[in-house]
């Protein structure tokens, strides 16, 4: 027999919590399929981020809605043209150092909105 104020503290039974559980929807396209509105649609944020890198400097590139493989292109164009690293995580593109105004041009030129 149970007690009152006894609790659950671990089942393998997803039914024996009591809670049910509620599902989160996603707010951001995933990154593989591209966006409705287009290249011209989408607004793109350049950022400058040094906490938790060692004091080194990353330029971020955020909001591309485009498939995996235009990024990655995008990304190593931007590496080759700039001279200099990077790196594409969760959608992000993440280039070594301040390029800010290059990369606004580089990405104005290729018809996209900054």
């Amino acid at each position: 027999m149970r007690k009152e104020r006894s609790r659950l503290v671990y089942s393998t039974d997803p039914g024996e919590t009591g809670r049910e559980e509620k599902k989160q929807k996603t707010k951001t396209p995933p990154a593989d399929k591209p966006s409705a509105g287009g290249a011209a649609a989408q607004k793109l944020h350049i950022r400058l981020e040094r906490k938790g890198r060692g004091g080194k400097t990353v330029t971020l590139v955020c909001g591309l809605a485009m498939p995996l493989a235009e990024m990655e292109s995008l990304l190593k164009f931007m590496k080759a043209r700039l001279g200099t690293g990077g790196a594409l995580k969760d959608s992000v593109l993440e280039l070594q150092g301040d390029h800010r105004e290059a990369i606004t041009a580089m990405l104005r030129d290729k018809g996209l909105r900054v």
